[in-house]
Order: structure tokens, then C-alpha cells, then sequence
């Protein structure tokens, strides 16, 4: 517990509490998702180290007994954590007597992820990449007393290092190098993991640890359908859609309640009554796996700003970019945090993507009512486009910001590479996208790859370092809007980078320095870890890239189950094949004996189709060597294009 209030609950942890005994079994709460023949959870209270060790949790990692605040709330402790606080009460003022030696006695440490893999420097990069898969995957787990980790029913990919347990957002990067590898088998289990975490939890959390209740990350569940579903077939995507809208719902709750310019958890309705998408955390404290930095940081405010500093630091943390300048008024100072405050043209461009996919699946499903839904998503996708459109893009200087909800202002003195998620995900017209890209070439184009943000902060969401997912997102976003030259330029960057550092370390990394090409990459509150999940996904995706494709060929390890599928993933993901009209035919076919509305799959790929931006659907990117081809919800229903 925080120190000075050792007997007094927080405010968020009676929330919390709740969570944790939700994820074990809240019966009705939300119905269950799990896949057919999963067992229900038992019902069992959840080890919460911050608040089950009593004192020795704050002694311990104030100490510090770790460099890294995360190995004690991931150690197991070896008996029951109540009698564990209780022996600590009781020992620790004998002469002698030792925090650290305590612990060790009484807790198993975690090891890293990964650890013992040996590295041959022979192979190449992708052969490194395939050999590793198997150092990254977690068996399913068996349920094990007073452990912070939430089992999860089927394997999974960890990042490595001190990610030992699965993340969300990381899992649609590494599921790109996972579709490459031929895992579709690992995608699907990821997929029902989340499915079940959905299902038992309400939302999928920030990772499978009990101290990740609080929070998610940025939601890509449907983005990850949309892979999966690509990879197979798009029925394959049906498995899914009930869990997409308890997400949805998620995201969204309080939304219908709200008074316009009032925000609820992670609902905005602004002025006009369109309702955007903001961070946020539920909990009011420090943050477990990082506690002592956290705390020792709320110290320096004053005890009445405290509260919201927590909130702010967590909800950082929910975008999946903590820490950046981003979310800072003051650059130089993490305690001016405003993520709260902020609409993020990320979340809302995933967000967007979700509607979309979730109206494109009603309509392929077609059972009563599917129709109307349908309408509904599609209408709340059009409605969010059009505000974040209009909040979000700067015309005078041509570029995408994050927007103070309570006036409007967009946040133009702290440009960053969220901008390319409205290209990626299809909001922006060609003519935004066109300004946009040539932004991104100037400013943000690096030696290594794009940089994250023009500010050198000393936070690893920062400049000079680069990221693995958003190269992804840059790259493939410029190119789906004719930048094909651009992309390629930055593919070429990023994989010669991550090539080069793979022959002088024999790692994988979780961040990149583009600006300086002999330097790693720093800043944040750890090492920069070595694994690693999503910088393996999407190298081995930009890879595939390079190779050249025989017109009409299909990987029969990524498309096995039925013809190749353009329907819902917004990027393609690995060397697609192109359509053909007989492929187009035969997936009609299928999908209308399955029940679907005639006619309404597998539209001509070459139809635009409005509201959105009027590039040809399924089209090749002009200016790739390759031809490859974009894809989103639109390509299952005509109702329009995301292009």
C-alpha cells in the first residue's frame, strides 16, 4: 500500500478489487466468450501484491530490492501472502534482519523471457526471427496460487525480457511475423485468449497481469481479426464478433449518458454531441510495476494533484506510449502529464476501424436484426470520422494532432508519428494523406526509419527512438495512399538497421535509435529489452516485402482454408496475392451458402464506393515494387470505401 496510508484504502482499489475477483468469475456480468469447450474460470480472489503484502510491498520496492520495480509484483510468493505480511510485521525489527534476504526466502523471482536462448549470428535475420518463436511462447497456463499472472486457456507470444506475460497492443505486430512464419494455428489461440479474457474480464487488459486490470491498451482486437481472417477465410472473423462489441462497449460505456463537453471514463462528447475516445485508468495509485518511480514522483506535487497525476501516469501507460512529450504541457516535466485531457488521433482512428469491421460482420453474418446493427456501426463510424476529421486536421499545416477536448485545440507544438495511424486506418481524404505524407518525409524520415516524435526528451517515446509498430503504421499508411516511393525508402531504413543491430548484438530489440545508427536506444523507466515480439512480427512482415511475388501465387501456409480473403484487415499484412475474378466468385459463392446476403461480400475490389476517400479498393499501391494490396472491412459490404 502507499506509504502514510498503509491502513487506508485508495480510491480506485475497491474498483480494482472488483476487477480482480471479476477476472476469476463474474457470473452475468458479461456473457461468455469463451470458445466452445473452454472451462469457466472458478470463481477465486486474485493475488494483488500492492495491496496483499501489506508494508513489505512499499519497503520492498522502495528499497530498492530491484532495479527494475516489476520483478517483485511478478515474483510468486511461496505461502499465503496475508501470513508472508504478517512474518515480515514480525521480523522486521530484529537486529540483522534483511529486506532483501526476506524476499528471496520467501518469494520465486521471475526469470526473463527468452532467457537461455543462444543467438547464431550465422543465420540471418528472419531464420533468427523463426528459431526464436519458440523461446516466446507460453504454454497455457495452469492456474498457480498467489500469482499476479491471469491463466490464459492457449498459448501465446510474450515480447521477451522483462515482458513475460502477454501484451495487448504488442500481439497484432508479432501476429504479422507470426502469419509469415505460418502460426496462423498461435494467431487463432492468441485471438480466443483474448476472446476469453473479453468474456471473463469485460475488456482486454493492458497484459495478463492482475495489476493490468485497470487499464487495456490500444484496442487492436479488430485489427487482429482482420489478420487472422485474411490469413484463412473471412468466416473465420464470425468466431469473433461478439466479443469485438463487448469491447466496443467497453470503450464506449457512459457514452449514452453523457451531457455535451462532459467526459466519463473513456467517453468525450464534445459540443456538437459527437462523442470521441480518450485514455484513461480506473485506479487511483501508483502503478504496481512501476511503483517506486511512480510514488517517489507524486511526492514532488502536492498531496491534492496527486490523485490525478496517478490517473494521468496510468492512462499514459493504456496508450501504450509512456512515456512521451506527447502527453506532456511542459516537455522537459512528466509531472504536467495531460493524457486525460487529451483525444488521440490513434485511439480514435481504431476505433473508427472497429465500427467499421464490426457493421461489415453483421452484414456477412445475416441473422435477424444483423442489418439494423449493421446501420448502427456504420453510422457511428461515419459520425467519429467526421469529428475526428474536423478536430484532429490541421489544414494550415497539414498534419493530424491530438486535440484538447474541453477547447478544441489541437496540440500543434507536439507533432508525433500518431498522425500515420489516420492513413493506416483509412480516415484521411488523398488530399490530407497527400500533405500529411510529405510531412512525414521531411520531419520525421531518419537515417533508421521514422522517428517517433521531433522531441528529444529523455522519455522512450521520444526522439530519437524509433518503434516497431509505428514503422508499420507509417510505412504502410503513406504507401496505401500512393507513397509507395516513401515507403519503400523507410523500409529499406528500418530493416537495415534492425539488420545491422542484429549482426553486432545478435538481438532483436524493442526500440531502435534511428537518428544515430551506432548508438541504442534509451531513455524510459528500463532497459531496452531484447526479444522481441512485435519487432520480430514486423520485421519478418517488411521483409516478405523485398521478395518478389509471382502474380497469382497464394501461400498456402497463410491462405490455406479457402481463397485469399480482402476483407477485413486494414493492412495487408505479408506479400498478398492479388485478387482474381474467380477467386472473387468462389468466395461469394461460399460465403452466400453460408447465409450472408447475396451480393453483399466480396465486392469488385476495383469499386470506390463513398463516404471515404475515393482510392480504388484492392487496388496495388502506386509507386510499390511489389503491387501489394490494402484491405479493410469495406471489402466484405459496398458501403464504402476507407481508402
Amino acid at each position: 500500500m502507499i506509504a502514510g496510508a498503509r491502513s487506508r484504502l485508495t480510491p480506485g482499489f475497491a474498483l480494482f478489487s472488483a476487477l480482480v475477483l471479476c477476472v476469476a468469475g463474474c457470473g452475468g456480468a458479461t456473457p461468455s466468450l469463451a470458445p466452445p469447450g473452454a472451462v469457466a474460470p472458478t470463481a477465486v480472489a486474485r493475488y494483488q501484491p500492492a495491496h496483499d503484502l501489506g508494508p513489505l510491498f512499499h519497503d520492498a520496492q522502495m528499497a530498492p530490492l530491484f532495479p527494475d520495480s516489476k520483478t517483485l509484483v511478478d515474483a510468486r510468493p511461496l505461502g499465503v501472502p496475508s501470513a508472508i505480511a504478517a512474518r515480515y510485521a514480525e521480523e522486521q525489527g530484529r537486529a540483522g534482519f534483511s529486506v532483501l534476504a526476506f524476499v528471496q526466502r520467501h518469494f520465486a523471482l521471475p526469470r526473463a523471457a527468452g532467457e537461455g536462448f543462444h543467438t547464431d549470428t550465422t543465420r540471418s535475420m528472419e531464420e533468427h526471427i523463426r528459431a526464436l518463436w519458440s523461446a516466446l511462447i507460453r504454454p497455457a497456463d495452469a492456474p498457480t496460487p498467489y500469482s499476479s499472472l491471469i491463466p490464459l486457456p492457449n498459448p501465446y507470444v510474450v515480447p521477451g525480457g522483462r515482458f513475460r506475460e502477454v501484451y495487448y497492443w504488442d500481439s497484432y505486430f508479432t501476429m504479422l511475423g507470426l502469419v509469415e512464419s505460418g502460426r496462423t494455428d498461435l494467431v487463432r489461440s492468441m485471438l480466443d485468449n483474448f476472446a476469453h479474457l473479453i468474456g471473463t474480464v469485460g475488456h482486454i487488459p493492458n497484459g495478463n497481469r492482475t495489476y493490468y486490470l485497470g487499464r487495456s491498451q490500444p484496442p487492436y482486437f479488430a485489427a487482429m481479426v482482420g489478420l487472422y481472417a485474411r490469413a484463412t477465410d473471412s468466416t473465420q472473423a464470425l468466431r469473433y464478433l461478439d466479443a469485438l462489441e463487448v469491447e466496443h462497449a467497453f470503450w464506449m460505456e457512459g457514452a449514452n449518458r453523457l451531457a455535451r463537453g462532459a467526459a466519463h471514463r473513456r467517453v468525450v462528447k464534445l459540443g456538437d454531441g459527437t462523442v470521441l475516445n480518450r485514455y484513461f485508468d480506473d485506479i487511483l495509485e501508483p502503478r504496481p510495476e512501476s511503483y517506486r518511480e511512480d510514488y517517489t514522483l507524486a511526492q514532488t506535487v502536492p498531496a491534492a494533484r496527486r490523485m490525478d497525476l496517478y490517473r494521468n501516469l496510468r492512462a499514459s501507460a493504456e496508450s501504450g506510449w509512456d512515456f512521451s512529450s506527447r502527453w506532456m504541457r511542459d516537455t522537459t516535466d512528466l509531472r504536467t502529464l495531460e493524457t486525460i485531457e487529451l483525444l488521440p488521433v490513434d485511439l480514435n482512428s481504431l476505433l473508427y476501424h472497429a465500427e467499421r469491421t464490426i457493421a461489415a460482420l453483421r452484414r456477412l453474418r445475416g441473422r435477424a436484426g444483423d442489418g439494423e446493427a449493421a446501420e448502427r456501426f456504420s453510422a457511428a463510424a461515419a459520425a467519429r470520422r467526421r469529428a475526428l476529421l474536423a478536430a484532429a486536421y490541421d489544414p494550415a499545416r497539414g498534419f493530424f494532432y491530438d486535440v484538447r477536448w474541453r477547447t478544441g485545440e489541437r496540440v500543434t507544438d507536439r507533432p508525433t508519428l500518431a498522425a500515420a495511424a489516420a492513413l493506416y486506418f483509412g480516415l484521411a481524404t488523398p488530399a490530407q494523406a497527400r500533405v500529411v505524407a510529405a510531412r512525414l518525409e521531411r520531419d520525421f524520415l531518419k537515417p533508421g526509419g521514422f522517428v517517433t516524435t521531433l522531441i528529444v526528451s529523455g522519455q522512450q517515446w521520444d526522439a530519437p527512438n524509433g518503434w516497431p509498430p509505428l514503422q508499420w503504421l507509417a510505412i504502410e499508411g503513406v504507401g496505401r495512399y500512393g507513397r509507395g516511393d516513401l515507403a519503400g525508402h523507410a523500409r529499406e531504413r528500418w530493416l537495415a538497421l534492425n539488420r545491422r543491430t542484429y549482426q553486432s548484438t545478435g538481438k532483436m530489440t524493442e526500440k531502435y535509435d534511428v537518428m544515430d545508427l551506432n548508438r541504442r536506444a534509451g531513455g524510459g523507466e528500463y532497459p531496452a529489452q531484447d526479444g522481441f515480439g512485435w519487432s520480430n512480427g514486423v520485421a519478418l512482415a517488411l521483409a516478405a516485402q523485398e521478395r518478389p511475388v509471382e502474380v497469382g501465387a497464394v501461400n498456402p501456409a497463410k491462405h490455406a482454408g479457402g481463397c485469399l480473403d480482402l476483407s477485413l484487415v486494414t493492412r495487408a499484412p505479408l506479400r498478398p496475392a492479388p485478387w482474381t475474378p474467380t477467386c472473387r466468385g468462389q468466395e461469394q459463392s461460399r460465403l452466400t451458402k453460408r447465409g450472408s446476403p447475396a451480393g453483399t461480400p466480396s465486392q469488385p475490389a476495383s469499386r470506390p464506393a463513398p463516404p471515404a476517400p475515393p482510392m480504388p479498393h484492392g487496388s496495388p499501391r502506386v509507386g510499390t515494387s511489389r503491387g501489394h494490396h490494402a484491405a479493410s472491412p469495406a471489402a466484405l459490404v459496398n458501403t464504402s470505401s476507407d481508402r
